[in-house]
């Protein structure tokens, strides 16, 4: 468990605070799935939905995709996302 900054994404959140399994090798830019995490269920509506970029950078994941895959790097944290539950996808 790690406490965010609204406006910073998980995967800055998660680089910050040394979360194992989280590389963010790409810096953010949605190019290297090396940040796939898996949400929640019940938090999936907290966050944005999958844009066209991270959809086709999913399909290059290591491990396997689930309909609760995300690219970290895309989820910003905010007020709606306060207590969010998210997963480490493993094989990163």
């Amino acid at each position: 468990q790690v406490s965010a900054v609204s406006g910073k994404t998980l995967m800055e959140t998660a680089v910050d605070n040394d979360v194992q399994g989280i590389v963010g090798e790409c810096g953010g830019a949605c190019q290297c799935a090396t940040c796939h995490v898996y949400v929640s269920p019940e938090w999936m509506s907290a966050f944005p939905a999958l844009n066209e970029a991270e959809d086709a950078t999913l399909e290059g994941t290591v491990a396997e995709r689930l309909s609760s895959s995300r690219l970290s790097c895309q989820l910003v944290v905010s007020d709606a996302s306060e207590g969010a539950v998210v997963n480490v996808a493993p094989n990163q």
